[in-house]
Parts: structure tokens; sequence; C-alpha cells
């Protein structure tokens, strides 16, 4: 088994584990590796494309159909040589 030293912890999240791993009754050590575990243990979240996500949000109010603008010709560039 491996082994590892945690620094720079700050002194409530240390206070925090060492209460609830003595309402566990269990040492900080069990505890801090049980959360570890619980925490590893899920599936971690699939990427998701943003247009996706947003669309899917948005999904269950129905669409709106927009007219289309109509566009302009293309201007002709500036002439700089006179």
């Amino acid at each position: 088994m491996a082994s590892m030293t945690i620094r720079n912890l700050e002194d409530q999240l240390k206070t925090r584990l060492r209460i609830q791993a003595a309402q566990h009754g269990k040492s900080m050590e069990d505890e801090a590796r049980d959360i570890l575990r619980a925490a590893l243990s899920r599936e971690p979240f699939a990427p998701v494309n943003l247009a996706d996500a947003i669309h899917g949000r948005f999904k269950a109010w129905g669409g709106v159909d927009l007219p289309i603008a109509p566009r302009e010709a293309a201007r002709n560039p500036v002439d700089f040589s006179e």
C-alpha cells in the first residue's frame, strides 16, 4: 500500500476531519481514506459540448422561428491608392 503526506492543510479543515472521524468512530486516516474513496469512485463527468448543453437546457420550452434578415451586398473595399 502507498502512503502520502498532505501539507499545508488548513487548521479548520483538519479540525472538521477530526470531528467527523470521531463521529464515525474512526481514526482521521480512516476517515480521510473513506472520503477519498467515495470521491474517486464516482464516474467522471463526460465532457459536454456547450452548444448541446444550452440546447438541452432550453429544449423543453420549444423553439422560435425567427425571420432571416435580408443581407446587403458586400461593399467595395476602399481604394487608398489616390
